[in-house]
């Protein structure tokens, strides 16, 4: 299987379960649309096997919160970028987005109760700053400064 093609689960959910799949010169048109997304970096799937059993939790959230969030699937060769833009450092992980604007990252695998209630509650949540974004980084080479 290459790098951009889906693992079979990754796949069904775009097939059988409307969600989208997301690269990064797609993701901006993805997240551009109005409600709440979803963007799910499942992980390489040998190194995160728990990436795969998202992906068959991930339509059950998804009917016990109907019609509250639509979901990007992203392949495996684009995820490390993706991951970068929304201070993600785990797979697999959630990604929630409203109406263009970073909300959260929900990262690994949860039993149900707490998924679910982790899901809604990030659903209610309002957006925030992206994590990462906004720290000054300061080079290792850099002279001292008393500014």
């Amino acid at each position: 299987m290459s790098a951009s093609t889906l693992p079979p689960l990754l796949q069904r959910l775009i097939d059988e379960r409307g969600a989208q799949r997301v690269e990064p010169d797609t993701l901006d048109a993805f997240i551009a649309l109005p409600g709440d997304r979803v963007i799910f970096l499942s992980g390489d799937p040998v190194q995160f096997p728990e990436g795969l059993d998202v992906a068959v939790v991930l339509p059950e959230l998804q009917a016990a919160l109907p019609g509250r969030f639509e979901v990007g699937v992203v392949p495996l060769d684009s995820q490390e970028a993706i991951a970068r833009r929304f201070g993600s450092q785990r797979w697999p992980a959630l990604v929630f987005l409203r109406d263009g604007e970073y909300v959260t990252t929900l990262a690994g695998m949860h039993d149900w109760t707490e998924y679910l209630e982790r899901v809604a509650e990030a659903l209610s949540m309002p957006a925030s700053r992206v994590p990462g974004i906004g720290i000054p980084l300061v080079s290792a080479n850099s002279a001292p400064s008393c500014h």
